[in-house]
Parts: structure tokens; sequence; C-alpha cells
């Protein structure tokens, strides 16, 4: 059994991390400021500390009472629209926050930490995209994520310390048993917004652009179930157990996590209404600056690596789970006005 704290649990990625960590038999302590995340989201085996990762004496206090192992760092803003608009709450959060958490880390002696990355540091893909592709953001919240990859490399190269960074693609889904979901306020991911428009709540879906290059003029992602995120994590916190630093110098490594294959938002739109039973009204409105065409993992390193395979690999389980989790709550948590 590790001590684990994870940054940003209450959130959607972070409160699944801290579901199955805690399942596993894990000491797990989750961070988080509640801005975006839910109290509810958070496992009742966990310990929950509220605190901003921008308040470093707050900061300090939580890891001083915790100690752990390792840290998993989920807490950051991650809309690109947003962060095209107020690039600088983005830097601020997202660059400054990892800084604060790093230097509290390295003052306590942690060894071990997990990062959440994105794909959107790659920028628009040119060729197979595994993780030695060019990194050429084409947003502010991509260049954040690469930004803070930079200084987690650089920080374990002189502290020793070792470090995951996992680039994830699109993440959907839901906790199989229904218990943890997506509950965002406005929703932006497009499998939530599908399944609210084919059940009548809200306007129907917006689809950003038709007229792109690929075969139905649709973006194209790889959508990663959360359980399966969350497994990765663990399997990494293993890994990391396991890494000798050469010569203490550290030890820092990229991994994609996705699944190889790519949707489209008319075939994501398709998969809705097979699992559902229920139209997905639509409209086509302009394309959302700084969106690629397509974005669609190479994971082999990860398989080979860490032995990880998805177990949700097919779009129509990550449907079924989030449609499950949404039809019985209907007002999410229900902790925010909506």
């Amino acid at each position: 059994m590790s001590s684990i704290v994870i940054t940003g649990g209450a959130g959607f990625v972070g409160s699944h991390a801290a579901k199955v960590a805690a399942e596993a038999g894990h000491q797990v302590t989750v961070l988080d400021s509640l801005e975006l995340g839910h109290r509810a989201a958070v496992p009742p085996a966990a310990k929950f500390i509220e605190v901003d990762l921008l308040d470093i004496a707050a900061l300090t206090a939580a890891l001083e009472a915790s100690r752990p192992e390792i840290v998993m760092h989920f807490s950051a803003y991650s809309q690109v629209g947003e962060s095209v608009q107020d690039p600088v709450k983005y830097y601020r959060n997202n660059v400054g926050g990892t800084a604060n958490l790093l230097a509290v880390a390295n003052a306590l002696s942690i060894g071990s930490f997990i990062f959440s990355s994105t794909a959107a540091t790659y920028g628009i893909p040119e060729g197979v995209l595994d993780e030695t592709h060019p990194t050429n953001p084409i947003n502010p919240y991509g260049f954040s994520k690469l930004c803070a990859e930079r200084m987690l490399r650089d920080n374990a190269f002189s502290t020793g310390m070792r470090v995951i960074s996992f680039r994830y693609f699109n993440v959907a889904g839901a906790a199989p048993d229904g218990s943890i979901g997506e509950d965002h306020s406005p929703e932006t991911h497009l499998i939530p917004r599908a399944i609210n428009a084919a059940l009548g709540r809200g306007q129907p879906l917006q689809i950003f652009g038709d007229d792109y290059n690929t075969p139905d003029g649709t973006c194209i992602r790889d959508y990663i179930h959360a359980q399966d995120l969350a497994r990765a994590h663990l399997i990494g916190a293993e890994k990391l157990a396991a890494v000798t630093p050469n010569h203490g110098r550290g030890y820092f490594d990229l991994m994609n996590i996705g699944t190889g294959s790519g949707h489209s938002v008319m075939e994501v739109v398709s998969a809705v209404r097979e699992v559902t039973g229920l139209d997905v009204p639509f409209s086509v409105t302009e394309r959302r600056p700084g969106d690629p065409p397509t974005l669609v993992a190479n994971a082999d390193k990860i398989q080979r690596e860490l032995s990880w395979r998805p177990k949700f690999p097919d779009i129509r389980d990550s449907v079924r789970h989030a449609f499950g989790w949404m039809r019985g709550h209907p007002n999410g948590f229900g902790d925010r006005a909506k």
C-alpha cells in the first residue's frame, strides 16, 4: 500500500484515479480547491483537503500532513477556447500551480510524481503521433502543459525525482458502477453534450465545423475511458517505485494514453443514438479556434513499457457508462447551479 496525494481529485479525471487507487487499498489524500471539482466525487475512503495550489502556505501544510510517497497531479484548467481568450489565467494556474507543487514536493523529499498532460502539446499532427512527434502547441492550454512538462523534466534531473508525464487524448465515460461521472458547468465535452441533446436537456448539440479535411468533415479524436486512464496511473506508480535514478539524476518519461483509434464527431453522434435509442438533434456552427482536425494516439509505448491495455476501447462503452451516470444523476452531483 502506498500513500498517494491526488491534486484535482474532485474533478472528472482525478476522481476516477482516486476511486481506483482507494479501491486498490492505497492511502489516498485528495487536494482540490472545489472551483471546478465536486466534494461528492471524492471516494469516501479518501481523505479530503480543500486547498488552492496557488496558496503555497496551505499547500505546504496539506502535503506535510499527508506525507505522500507519490503525487498524482491532475489540477489544471483545460478548456482550449478559454485559454485562447484568457491565456494568463492558464499560465498562472497550470504553470504556476505546478511550480508551487514541485517546490513543496522537493522540500519534503517526495520522490515520485505523475503528471496529467495532454495531446494538445503536439499541436497539429504531422505523421505518426507518438512521443517522438515534435511539440508545437497551437493554443495556450497546450503550451501551459508543455511548459509544466519541461519544468518537471528539469526538476527531475536536478533533484533525483522520478516522473512520468501522461499525455491524454480525449477522456470520456464514467465509472461503470455509476457512482461518478462528468459534471461540468458549462459542459464542453462531446459525449455528455450529445447525451444531453438526446435527453432533451437544453439546446441541440452544436458541432463546431464540418469542413475539416476528414472523411465526414468533422474533427476526429481518440476517446480514452476515464477508468482505463486511472488504471494507467496506478501502473505508472508501480513503475516509478521500481526505478533507480541514474547516479541520482532522476528519471523522466513521457507516454501517450489513448486507444489508437479515432472517431469523428458524427461517429460519436451515431454511437450515442445506438446506445440510447434516442435521436441526437444537432446544428453545425463555426469552427472553434485552436482545434486540430485529427488527434489520434500512437499508444505503443505505454503498452510496451507498462503492459497497459484499455479495458474499454469501444466508444460505445464510454457512451454507455456516461449515459448511465447522466440518466441517474440529472443534476450531476447537485452541488452547484446549472
